[in-house]
């Protein structure tokens, strides 16, 4: 049989045999079955193929599974659901998982050095996010090689330091553009008051938007965000999210404009949901754009969809678009990370539809719902 094709780590697997004899071997250890049983972590040990040829208790019970056998053979990834373990020849072998933590740490271990790594994992279709610390540590038991996987589950832990960070980092910068302005209007002449007045006023918009994002978002991850579908059209909503980031834009020193291909189409959704993925799409452009450049947001539609995007001049490298989307992972230093994430959850999860995006040097980078 050919060897199946991959862009990363080895695809080939141990025939069945072959797991079940390595299985028997492990389980007739038995102190190996009782020590990793008493600790918290989640403990696998992984064949030279990187396949599951023992877990303990508490991986069979996170995954709600009642036997362990059942999990022996898959990789990691497969066992937990990521959405990439299904492409080329499986957990490790996509172009995706050049970036995976987990995939790095145990290839680091079967070439004899221990590591310890982040892995940021996307499930299923409801796009449920887990940060994993992993532990990979190369051991020999009868003269064959493995590696023992310790996993941590960090995830409440990332997502409560991004969640703070990101509120904090946004509504400081927010509210000390609306003091400053502020300060300004009491010396301001007669005829600026009224221009600094809209200035104002337009910071506090922001300011309430970026509370009710993060509001918005800690609900949609607890799957508490209510769905309110009614009739809509698709130019109201540019209007309204390019009149609610024209300030952002200004103070960006970048140009927003309507993208002259749109047309306006009628069409049904939550308009908080909608405008708030709009909005991260233009705020995540509008960080991307140097000063005098120019970020297009359009609409189109047909009978089935209506698609919005918006595109930036800048380009993203390929290493940046293959972690797009994972809760933790940013561009823009500790603990920020939400944007493109908060898009895709609320994109799939509650409007049911779709994100994908495109970057290359010459044409910049466009988003689409």
């Amino acid at each position: 049989m050919a060897p199946a094709l991959t862009k990363f780590a080895p695809a080939e697997r141990a025939d069945k045999s072959t797991l079940e004899s390595q299985a028997k071997m492990l389980l007739d250890i038995e102190l190996l079955d009782k020590l990793y049983g008493a600790v918290n972590e989640i403990v696998l040990i992984l064949n030279r193929q990187r396949q599951i040829v023992f877990c303990n208790t508490q991986f069979a019970a996170l995954l709600g599974h009642k036997s362990n056998h059942e999990l022996i053979g898959l990789r990691p990834g497969e066992a937990l659901g990521c959405i990439h373990s299904c492409e080329a020849g499986g957990c490790g072998t996509s172009e995706f998982c050049s970036t995976c933590g987990a995939v790095r740490a145990i290839l680091s271990a079967q070439s004899g050095r221990p590591d310890i790594k982040e892995c940021r994992i996307l499930r299923g279709l409801q796009c449920d996010a887990m940060d994993l610390l992993v532990r990979a540590t190369p051991i020999e038991v009868r003269g064959e090689p493995f590696t023992v996987f310790a996993v941590v589950d960090i995830s409440h832990e990332k997502r409560r330091s991004a969640l703070e960070r990101v509120f904090f980092h946004d509504l400081m910068n927010t509210a000390v553009a609306i003091r400053m302005l502020s300060e300004t209007l009491g010396s301001a002449k007669l005829g600026k008051i009224s221009e600094v007045s809209s200035s104002i006023c337009q910071g506090v918009q922001q300011l309430v938007e970026e509370i009710a994002s993060q509001r918005d978002l800690i609900q949609a991850e607890n799957n508490e965000l209510p769905v309110r579908q009614v009739e809509l059209a698709s130019n109201a909503v540019l209007t309204q999210v390019l009149d609610t980031y024209g300030s952002f834009a200004r103070m960006r020193r970048c140009e927003l404009e309507t993208d002259p291909k749109t047309r306006n189409t009628v069409f049904r959704g939550d308009p908080l949901i909608i405008s708030r993925v709009v909005g991260n799409m233009i705020k995540n452009a509008l960080e991307a754009c140097r000063e005098g450049q120019k970020v297009l947001v359009g609409s189109q539609g047909d009978d089935e969809w209506v698609t919005f995007w918006v595109h930036n001049p800048g380009f993203m490298p390929r290493e940046v678009q293959l972690q797009l989307f994972k809760r933790s992972f940013t561009t823009k230093g500790a603990g920020r990370g939400l944007g493109t994430y908060s898009m895709k959850l609320l994109t799939e999860r509650y409007l049911k539809g779709q994100i994908s995006f495109t970057s290359t040097e010459a044409d910049g980078t466009t988003f689409e719902i």
